[in-house]
């Protein structure tokens, strides 16, 4: 049978638009729900549920997330062990440990240059532990955020030179720093680099740079972060040490897997995909962390109220940014000193500091966000116009600026920036949106003359820039950006894992869930709807909480929460609900308080029921 230009062959018929969840095409905050799971995801929920006989809402999760089949066993049970490739896979690691290996058997004076983030601190208190393991007393050095600013600096390097050190080894930062390393070789410093960010085609000179994102490596590791690249480089070194006859009875072999405690806190603080063997880290770190036997994150959890099991997100938006808060308005090397000290009077006592200075942290950054918040409405006017958002202030603390534009990035659903002047030269920090590459723009304004200095990756940046610049920074990225950003804007959906009732929200069922745990970045958690509820409490509360108690046809109650909504439009729909019929969604968590335990429903959107 042949084919002619009257007889073509039929064209494609084109995938069926989804179907709205619950039939919400635009909730409270805009959004069109929908099933996560199409009609290739419902497939392969079955195909887990009939080969590996879990519960049909776990397997619904598992391939809401993209498991296979094949690997849903190892997904729910990961393992450092089975996941950890050889370290020699990354390239620059033989050089490393060779050199790290050789200051160890002679006795070199180390230190350890970090930086001023949680990554920094966890990543630089991993190796200083190593390191004393193996018997020396390196020194460590974290950066001032305002003086020093990001990565190796000349002035440091000259500082430990004098000090002693005969090699800097650089951790969560050191790819780029190729005038420092310079001073370091006239110094007779020797360099080793671990580094996660990103690498250009020209790197420094240095007697070893580990870098799983640089251009020739191909070990697949560029998920890591710093302090997961740190564990790397330590099951090396700890191995080449062992092959070297260095351990003994007087020298015991460090067991690193009690370091996963930082790994996990590194981990989760710097966001990065919670997939491979970064869940592995976070798996195993969290059960170091319910063991509470380093002193300095047992006082920190105990700050922090902390009370039951600690779960991802606690390292996230508990722990994190009390350690964070050392380095943005404080002295940065608290953290790094909380995580290696062993003495427990020590830890109560940063620990405290830490908690003090992030309870200022969120007193300054309130203030200037409020200033931030009124430049970006004025700049949107009522139409809401613009692509992205740019508020900057004189006398802003730079230490703050980051957690500003994501503020404002949550507010606006858009790309933000925030920038701190001091007289002429502000230090601005960049938060952008799903689908729009922020670092790209912010590297093409330094190279258009724009900016002085700016960097960083999709998802955030870092900048400096002239007062005097500012109105043509802000047209670069109107010009840059409008397009991916109205393109990303009008993809805004909230996918929905599935539907319950009330009652069906139980701590059993949240363990049932947290098995495809740990979520987070790369692996989202769970949202699940709660259709035709009735809200029978919404008041709002401190914090711009607003809090609710629904109520199901059975009677069953479930309270939830909805942060940072009380002047959104999630809280606002949520108070003028009192007394309807709603559709809920969120995520689940348990509570628990002076030994009551209850589940509670963390509120992501509303619709309203009785409209649809």
């Amino acid at each position: 049978m042949s084919l002619s230009a009257s007889n073509p062959l039929p064209a494609p018929t084109a995938a069926p638009p989804p179907r709205p969840f619950l039939g919400v095409e635009s909730s409270a905050t805009g959004r069109f729900w929908r099933d996560r799971l199409d009609a290739r995801g419902a497939q392969a929920s079955l195909a887990i549920v009939q080969r590996h006989g879990v519960p049909e809402l776990l397997a619904r999760v598992l391939a809401g997330r993209g498991v296979p089949v094949d690997e849903v066993e190892g997904w729910l049970d990961p393992t450092v062990r089975r996941l950890l490739p050889d370290p020699d896979v990354l390239t620059g690691m033989g050089a490393a440990v060779e050199r790290l290996a050789g200051a160890v058997m002679r006795g070199e004076q180390v230190a350890v240059f970090g930086d001023y983030d949680v990554d920094g601190a966890t990543s630089t208190a991993l190796l200083v532990e190593v390191l004393r393991a193996a018997g020396l007393d390196p020194f460590f050095h974290i950066p001032d955020r305002i003086f020093e600013g990001y990565g190796p600096n000349i002035g440091a390097i000259e500082a430990l030179a004098t000090r002693g050190t005969r090699l800097l080894v650089t951790v969560d930062c050191g790819t780029t720093s190729f005038e420092p390393f310079a001073r370091a070789h006239e110094l007779g410093l020797d360099v080793v680099v671990v580094d996660h960010h990103q690498a250009g085609e020209a790197l420094p000179e240095v007697a070893a740079l580990v870098n799983p994102n640089r251009a020739d490596d191909l070990s697949g590791l560029g998920h890591l972060c710093a302090a997961g690249l740190a564990f790397v480089v330590a099951v090396a070194l700890v191995r080449e040490l062992r092959r070297r006859g260095w351990w003994g009875e007087a020298r015991p072999e460090p067991d690193l897997l009690a370091a996963l405690d930082l790994v996990a806190l590194g981990t989760v603080a710097d966001v990065v995909p919670l997939v491979g063997l970064n869940r592995a880290f976070v798996t195993k770190g969290l059960l170091a962390l319910r063991r509470r036997e380093r002193p300095g994150l047992t006082a920190l959890m105990d700050v922090a109220r902390l009370s039951g099991p600690p779960k991802a997100w606690h390292l996230g938006f508990l722990l994190g940014p009390r350690i964070n808060a050392g380095g943005r308005i404080g002295d940065a090397t608290l953290g790094t000193r909380l995580l290696l000290t062993r003495d427990p009077a020590e830890a109560g006592a940063i620990a405290a500091e830490l908690n003090r200075l992030n309870a200022e942290r969120q007193v300054v950054e309130k203030a200037i966000l409020a200033e931030a918040e009124a430049e970006a409405e004025a700049a949107l006017g009522r139409e809401g116009q613009g692509a992205v958002i740019l508020a900057s202030g004189q006398g802003w603390h730079p230490g703050v600026v980051g957690l500003v534009a994501a503020r404002l990035k949550e507010k606006f659903g858009r790309p933000a920036l925030a920038v701190a002047f001091t007289g002429a030269l502000g230090a601005g920090s960049a938060r952008s949106i799903p689908g729009v590459d922020i670092g790209r723009a912010v590297r093409a304004a330094v190279a258009a003359g724009i900016l002085v200095k700016g960097g960083g990756h999709a998802m955030a940046a870092g900048l400096t820039i002239e007062r005097d610049n500012l109105g043509a920074l802000r047209a670069h990225l109107e010009a840059v950006l409008a397009d991916t950003v109205a393109d990303a804007r009008a993809v805004d959906e909230l996918a929905i894992d599935g539907a319950l009732s009330a009652g069906a929200a139980t701590p059993e069922l949240i363990d049932l869930v947290e098995r495809a745990g740990p979520y987070g970045a790369g692996n989202p958690q769970p949202v699940f709807a709660f259709p035709g509820h009735r809200v029978i409490y919404a008041e709002a509360g401190s914090a711009d909480q607003v809090r609710v108690r629904l109520r199901a046809n059975d009677g069953s109650i479930l309270s939830g929460v909805a942060f940072r909504a009380a002047n959104a439009p999630l809280g606002q729909a949520l108070l003028a609900a009192r007394g309807r019929l709603v559709h809920a969604a969120g995520m689940l968590e348990v509570d628990s308080w002076q030994g009551r335990t209850q589940v509670s429903l963390r509120l992501s959107d509303l619709a309203d029921a009785e409209k649809l």
